[in-house]
């Protein structure tokens, strides 16, 4: 199907683009508040003996959820593969 094998290429190119991996971390920093910050769970690592065990607050992005990560970066590659829809 060519709308697929279009996207695989896209996507292939924008692996390797050093610029595309800048612009996708200053729209993940700026719209989404990246990188999430790290809770440290005092009472849950004291009852598991010895282990310091963090949790990475993604519920604290500015939509309370992990999805827009995945999100932002679809519209980065549908911007660079000139979709408007």
């Amino acid at each position: 199907m060519l709308p697929l094998k279009e996207l695989e290429k896209t996507y292939l190119e924008c692996r390797q683009d050093e610029s595309f991996h800048q612009q996708l971390q200053a729209d993940l920093k700026h719209y989404v508040g990246r990188p999430s910050p790290l809770y440290f769970a005092e009472r849950l690592s004291s009852q598991v003996g010895g282990a310091r065990i963090y949790l990475k607050r993604e519920d604290l992005n500015h939509t309370g959820a992990h999805k827009i990560n995945n999100t932002v970066g679809q519209a980065r590659v549908a911007q660079r593969m000139g979709k408007t829809r």
